[in-house]
Parts: structure tokens; C-alpha cells; sequence
């Protein structure tokens, strides 16, 4: 039988929680301790994966952009992009009044402090940093576009098709372990329960601004188009749910395609858009990641402030652009900028997986109804600014 992606999450962390606890009442450390030695390598590779991560996907991504330039491109990708930056400050502001009250001194502490070591670590050492890795992919990407290089654009391909299979093949599989792991040393330290009652109110927190963002996009959507928002919402459900079982934007599209084509949108703007949007737009990822952030910096003690998290939000919404389209690669996708910006230790990092991956079918869900929300607000600029069709545009 065929396990997904959630349910093995879910197992691995009941499963950690119980050897940890087992572990704490027997005195017996051992087994937390080879464990800890398990993360602590696995840790090593996904930190040495990251800058290929970045520039696996983040270049050829902006090269895509610049050689396929049109008006309607540019636009659609700027109205996406503020779109998913708009979801993260929703997120900032809404956790920073709302996450006091459920994340203060003494109800949680750092995840990252009082585990058992490991027996002994394997250095796996990045080859370059993450900051490096992000100014070497916007270079090959913008330089790609200009000189309209086929050869390096095909071999980034490539190396990108390397990536995406580590991570589908190694990295995902992995990961229920690697967060059992971490979950039995927090419980072995008796941090658990703490930690899950705050890790519960940042779940209910995000799934509401969730909805929250897709009810914004569909009544600026209504604003500027006219369109009835809870006709639209209604023809978008099918996309919604379908979302929730599938974890893929990709694998999504044949449904969002159908129902954004019942909101009387054109025919080649919905070809257009849908399909751009599926990469592009991941508002979702963005609020869920936010608020995730949010939470582990407060059990850290520290207070995320609008100084630290604005640049945060604003590359993160770039890296939304370069995401895997793949469970899992919204979190993926933000581990370097995580680790770099906000500087997120290993086990913080592992946290913000966890979190992620069992909120992902919400976010794809908020992310593909909302591209419904983008292909309204698009269908009326086009039929407002020009009269050629897409086709002939791109």
C-alpha cells in the first residue's frame, strides 16, 4: 500500500514523539543519541543541497522569464509577485497581534535548545553560501536572457532535472525520519507538549489567513472586474479541493484550467495564465511560511520585527517564483534565506519543514484558487490594453 507524503510526516512524528518519551521515563539515551547523529548528517547534506537548490531553480527560472518577455508576461508576473509579497505581510501583521498571546515566556521553549548530542558529525560543508548562491543565479538567469544563451540555459536544465530528483528521491523520503528524530530528542527533553500546543495555534492561525488571502484576491478581483466574488469562489471549489488531495499545483492544473474557464474569463487568457501562475504564485507558501517563521524565532525569544521580516518577505516571494513544483518545495525552496536572513539553526529548519509539509495541501489549494482570483483581474487588463491575442504576444 502506497503511503503519501502527510500521512508518513504524521506517523514519523507520533512515532518520534513515542521513542522520545520512552526514552525520557527509561533513562536510556542511546537510541536518542544515534538519532541525533542520523539529523545531524542528514542536516549536513540538506544544508550542502541548498545553494544547488537555489541555483538550480532560481537561474534557469529568471532565464524562462527574460526569453519569453512580452507586455502581458511582465505584468502577469509583477501582479503575482505582489500578490504573494501582500500574503506575507497580511501574515506579518496578523502574527504579530495575534502570536503574543499564543507563543509567550514560559509556555514554549527554543526548539533548538536542551537535545542530546549526537555520537559523533560529518562535515558536509556547502560549497559556496547561500548569498552567493542567490547573486550567482540571478546573474547566469539575467545573463541567459540577454545573450539568448541556449547552451548554459539547457545545462542548467539539466543540472536542474539533478536537483529535483535528490530532492524527490533523497531528500523527501528522508525527511519522516529526519523529523522523527527530532521530534524524540524534544520529547526525550520534555519540550513536547509545549511545543506542539504552540505548533497548533500556528497551524489555526495560517489556515485562516489562508482563506483570509483568497477572499482579498477575489474582492479586489470583484473591485476592478465587476465579477460576482461568490460565483467565482463557487466555480473555483473543484480546483480547491482537488488541490487539497493532490499537494501539486501541476497536478491540479486540467481542474483549475475547467474552473477558471467557468468565470467567463478568454479562452487564451486562461491557457496563459493558469499554467504561469501554477509556478509563479504561491501566496499560500508565502503566508505559511511567514507565520511559521513568526512562531519559531518567538520560542526562540526573539520578537520578529517589521526591520527584519520586510526584506525576508520580499525575497521570499522571489523564491516562491523558483519553487520545485513538487510537495514540499515551497519549504525547500526557503531554507537557504531561512538559514541566511533570519539565521535559522538546523533544528529550527527541521521545524519549519515539519510545519510546512502538514499544512501543504491548504497552501496549494490557496495557492491555485487564488490564480483563479489573478486570471480575472488579467482577463480585463488585456481586453483593456490590447486587442492582440496572447499567442501573438509571446
Amino acid at each position: 500500500m502506497k503511503i503519501g507524503l502527510l500521512p508518513r510526516l504524521l506517523i514519523g512524528i507520533a512515532i518520534g514523539i513515542g521513542v522520545g518519551t520512552w526514552a525520557s521515563a527509561a533513562q536510556s539515551f542511546s537510541v536518542i543519541k544515534f538519532l541525533a547523529t542520523f539529523n545531524s548528517i542528514f542536516g549536513n547534506f540538506l544544508k550542502y543541497m541548498v545553494p544547488f537548490i537555489i541555483i538550480g531553480f532560481v537561474a534557469p527560472g529568471i532565464a524562462e522569464l527574460g526569453r519569453k518577455a512580452s507586455k502581458m508576461l511582465g505584468i502577469t508576473t509583477l501582479i503575482a509577485y505582489i500578490s504573494s509579497i501582500g500574503a506575507g505581510f497580511l501574515a506579518f501583521f496578523a502574527g504579530a497581534a495575534i502570536l503574543p498571546s499564543l507563543i509567550n515566556q514560559g509556555t514554549a521553549s527554543d526548539p533548538s535548545e536542551g537535545l542530546s548530542a549526537p555520537f559523533f558529525q560529518i562535515a558536509i560543508p556547502p560549497m559556496f553560501d547561500v548569498m552567493t548562491a542567490l547573486v550567482t543565479a540571478f546573474v547566469l538567469g539575467l545573463g541567459m536572457a540577454a545573450i539568448n544563451s541556449d547552451a548554459l540555459y539547457k545545462v542548467l536544465k539539466d543540472f536542474q532535472g539533478i536537483v529535483e530528483l535528490v530532492i524527490k528521491k533523497v531528500i523527501i523520503p528522508i525527511l519522516p525520519f529526519h523529523i522523527a528524530g527530532t521530534f524524540a530528542n524534544m520529547a526525550s527533553a520534555g519540550q513536547i507538549v509545549a511545543t506542539m500546543n504552540v505548533f497548533a495555534g500556528l497551524f489555526a492561525l495560517l489556515l485562516g489567513l489562508q482563506v483570509v488571502w483568497i477572499l482579498v484576491q477575489y474582492l479586489v478581483a470583484f473591485a476592478y472586474t465587476g465579477k460576482n466574488p461568490a460565483i467565482a469562489l463557487k466555480n473555483m471549489l473543484p480546483a480547491y479541493l482537488t488541490a487539497l488531495g493532490t499537494q501539486s499545483s501541476a497536478a491540479t492544473m486540467p481542474i483549475t484550467l475547467t474552473s477558471t474557464r467557468k468565470n467567463d474569463i478568454d479562452e487564451d487568457i486562461v491557457d496563459f495564465v493558469i499554467p504561469l501562475c501554477a509556478t509563479i504564485h504561491l501566496a499560500g507558501d508565502v503566508i505559511a511560511l511567514t507565520i511559521m517563521s513568526m512562531g519559531v524565532m518567538m520560542m526562540a525569544g526573539i520578537t520578529p520585527t517589521l526591520e527584519m521580516m520586510l526584506p525576508f518577505i520580499l525575497m521570499l516571494g522571489v523564491m516562491m517564483v523558483a519553487a520545485p513544483g513538487i510537495p514540499g518545495g515551497g519549504v525547500m525552496a526557503s531554507l537557504g534565506i531561512l538559514e541566511n536572513m533570519l539565521g535559522f539553526n538546523p533544528n529550527q529548519l527541521t521545524m519549519m519543514i515539519a510545519l510546512h509539509l502538514t499544512q501543504d495541501s491548504f497552501g496549494t489549494a490557496t495557492n491555485v484558487t487564488g490564480d483563479g482570483a489573478l486570471a480575472l483581474i488579467l482577463n480585463k487588463l488585456n481586453k483593456k490594453t490590447s486587442k492582440e491575442p496572447i499567442d501573438g504576444m509571446l
